[in-house]
């Protein structure tokens, strides 16, 4: 192993699967993750440690970690004083925002926020909470909850709870008041783990990697052969913001045309090629995607 180490904060939990995921595609491969807290990487350089989301923040900014991924949620709610590297656009189920939301049971009278003046709020995000009803200047009680936070709204006046589909919330017939904080999966580091040269520059590397993954994860590789006569016809079909790259072949009467689209105008995309005289239609998963 490499005597100049990175301390990297891998959340546990949640988190977990789609953060070992995203780091695979990133070309890093994370192993023995069940049961070990100091899981395997193949990387000499780095040492992976698995941490609750909730408390990595804290880890960083004390420099027992040198950088770490958690939610902005959790850097809010712990008061941390870390650098942030960059956003990831990943979560747990989705790659949408995760929202903290304020809801009450369906049947509830509870309409808006200044209604539960006086009453009990349970939630795992405590101080996040508490400074949300202090900004709107409502006295409320804020209570710790130690899980199943959806059972507790009708024990309770309200609850603030984490969601990212809503599944969870309706099942449990909740309803949502208002929005609390929204929150993204965020890339921290120690501050002073930042300003050296071999861990920043590590880092950087790392985030440069995981950004191009993700930017990988909705779109494809396109590849075509075309004759010469319809080339155009087949740079009309292409999106427009998209610059394909042209090439010549051996067989002079055609070109070779590749370009990068989202997955999502694939299906629509190739039957229109086609038709306008495109053949040997190739498409392609991506790994990373480097801007």
């Amino acid at each position: 192993m490499s005597e100049q180490i990175l301390k990297l904060g891998i959340p546990a939990g949640s988190l977990q699967a789609a953060t070992v995921e995203l780091f695979k595609k990133a070309g890093f491969n994370i192993a023995n993750t069940t049961r070990n807290y100091v899981p395997d990487i193949d990387d000499g350089q780095i040492q992976p440690i698995m941490l609750r989301a909730q408390e990595m923040s804290r880890y960083v900014e004390d420099g027992a970690l040198d950088a770490g991924i958690t939610g902005y949620d959790w850097i809010m709610e712990n008061g941390s004083d870390v650098h942030e590297v960059c956003e990831l656009s990943y979560s747990k189920a989705t790659s949408k925002p995760a929202r903290w939301v304020l809801a009450v049971p369906g049947e509830s009278s509870i309409k808006v926020p200044e209604d539960l003046k006086g009453g009990i709020i349970a939630t795992e995000l405590v101080n996040v909470t508490k400074k949300y009803f202090e900004d709107k200047k409502i006295d409320v009680k804020v209570e710790f909850s130690w899980g199943a936070t959806e059972v507790k709204a009708r024990l309770v006046d309200a609850i603030v709870e984490l969601t990212e589909t809503g599944t969870s919330l309706r099942s449990n017939n909740l309803r949502i008041v208002d929005t609390v904080i929204t929150s993204t999966t965020r890339f921290i580091a120690n501050k002073k783990a930042w300003k050296d040269e071999f861990k920043r520059e590590k880092i950087e590397s790392i985030s440069i990697l995981l950004n191009a993954a993700i930017d990988a994860r909705d779109r494809v590789g396109l590849k075509m052969n075309v004759p010469k006569a319809d080339l155009q016809k087949v740079l009309d079909v292409l999106p427009s913001e998209k610059s394909p790259t042209v090439s010549t072949l051996a067989d002079s009467d055609y070109i070779a045309v590749e370009v990068i689209i989202d997955a999502t105008v694939e299906r629509s995309l190739v039957p229109a090629l086609k038709r306008s005289g495109a053949s040997g239609i190739i498409t392609y998963p991506l790994n990373k995607v480097i801007h």
